[in-house]
């Protein structure tokens, strides 16, 4: 694969479920963005008064416990969604 193809991006509920399934025990600041993040995919959608790039932002800053190899590609994937990376 080349430098220049780009992959398509996944909607922030595919990588919310992929998030729940891995992390077993959910830092109690970070479940109610994960809960929200199931409902959204991208971050133009709203979840209550909150914006799509609100919860994601709020999660990532809430996730710091959750560690691993599979834990930072998926943080990746959200920090890019957010132009954070």
């Amino acid at each position: 694969m080349s430098e220049n193809t780009k992959t398509p991006l996944r909607s922030i509920s595919a990588i919310a479920r992929d998030i729940r399934a891995d992390w077993k025990n959910v830092n109690y600041a970070a479940k109610p963005y994960l809960q929200a993040m199931l409902w959204i995919h991208s971050l133009h959608d709203s979840f209550g008064h909150d914006s799509g790039e609100s919860i994601v932002r709020h999660f990532l800053c809430n996730a710091a416990s959750y560690r691993g190899e599979k834990a930072k590609a998926l943080k990746t994937e959200l920090k890019t969604l957010c132009g954070m990376k």
